[in-house]
């Protein structure tokens, strides 16, 4: 069975998800035009050989509809044989992306495959794909009568189950934000950006290649003063232990970006004289109680474990992403996880959370650490829509 390995990922420094973002004046196409070039021009690969191209986009709607995956392909200037397809797991899209790629490989479907993420929140915003309807459908509704919740109330429940105090919540985001701002100070996102050249809102021409996300003088003190985000009378009566603790400051921020990984066979990267960075160990989906929503990377964590033979101690490095302080928190609890090791360089609270981007960006990052520091194994996982989690071990090679 052919054994599929990482050769090359790379991402977009972040922008803020509003107007007057650093990337908000950029279609959402070529922020993915810019990765895919960037990976075949860093390796020097014929892009004729790619067998496919499989883009995670969560809003597939205005700019970002109808297979923005195969508008990029034809944007970078691929071949037109090559072909592309947009795949939507919600907040881990592009990490499952990563999963068809490698899992397309094995199986002997493919030899040369990209595995990207893409998301503009500025210029097609979070929910804009639904606009209001009804996405559960009456058979779903009956299952859960009381009615699913948004995921910033899933957080409430989570850090109430879990008995994570507000303290605990704004100084880990502090802490984030700090990690995040030391990673760029010492220039440890540098191999890992690529930088894209933009037309500021001053009609300037400037080099973006700095998180735009990342406040370095955040602390636990100055987040103490937000106000809660989701608390409505209704949701009260609902849920009246709730302590209402979730806001802006301890959840990712809406982001634009993009990200992609170059995955082919062993045997290929030797055939092209590439070097692979990291091969795959094991990979878990799986689904939890969509209520709670954004606890399924427990289980998947687990089971990917599992599958690897490996224990939480064996992984050098972590990479939860941090949709709200409470996902990486509680996981950290419950897989028995150092925490010196959760998102050593910053999670998404800093770095931001381009939905569609996410899992390849953690990737990124992931592999570019591991590489840094020596480490070995290396597991990312990531909270999905109504209750779900993609996990994938690495091993650098």
């Amino acid at each position: 069975m052919p054994t599929p390995v990482i050769v090359d990922v790379v991402r977009l420094a972040s922008g803020k998800g509003k107007p007057g973002g650093a990337l908000s004046g950029t279609h959402p196409t070529s922020l993915l035009v810019h990765v895919l070039r960037a990976l075949v021009e860093r390796n020097d690969l014929d892009p004729a050989l790619v067998d496919d191209v499989i883009t995670g986009c969560v809003m597939q709607t205005g700019e970002q509809a109808m297979n923005i995956g195969r508008a990029a392909v034809l944007g970078a200037g691929f071949p037109e044989s090559v072909p592309a397809t947009t795949i939507d797991r919600a907040c881990g899209s592009s990490q499952q992306a990563v999963h068809f790629a490698a899992q397309g490989i094995a199986a002997g479907a493919y030899d040369v495959v990209i595995a990207a993420g893409v998301e503009s929140m500025s210029r097609v915003p979070m929910g804009s794909s639904t606009m209001g309807q009804d996405t559960l459908g009456p058979e779903a509704h009956a299952r859960y009568p009381e009615g699913l919740v948004n995921q910033g109330v899933s957080a409430e429940l989570v850090a109430q189950r879990w008995k994570l105090d507000r303290a605990a919540l704004d100084a880990y985001s502090a802490e984030s934000h700090r990690r995040a701002a030391e990673a760029i100070a010492a220039g440890f996102f540098d191999q890992e950006i690529v930088p894209i050249t933009l037309t500021d809102a001053n009609g300037d021409t400037v080099e973006h290649k700095v998180d735009e996300t990342v406040r370095a003088s955040t602390t636990a003190e100055g987040l103490a003063g937000l106000q809660p985000a989701f608390r409505t009378d209704e949701l009260v009566a609902r849920f009246p232990d709730i302590e209402w603790q979730i806001h802006p400051g301890n959840s990712s921020p809406f982001t634009d970006g993009a990200s992609a990984a170059l995955i082919m066979s062993e045997e290929m990267a030797s055939r092209l004289g590439l070097t692979p960075r990291a091969r795959f160990v094991s990979y878990a989906v799986c689904g939890d109680d969509p209520l709670l929503m954004l606890t399924a990377p427990i289980p998947a964590t687990q089971k990917a474990l599992t599958k690897a033979g490996l224990g939480i101690d064996d992984i050098d490095a972590y990479e939860v992403n941090e949709a709200f302080a409470p996902v990486p928190l509680a996981w950290a609890h419950d897989l028995g996880a150092d925490p010196a090791r959760l998102n050593p360089r910053g999670g998404a609270i800093a770095l931001g959370h381009a939905l569609g981007s996410s899992g390849t960006r953690l990737l990124t990052t992931l592999v570019h650490h591991l590489e840094a520091t020596g480490g070995r194994y290396g597991v990312q996982t990531m909270c999905e829509a109504n209750g779900m989690a993609n996990a994938t071990i690495i091993e650098r090679i």
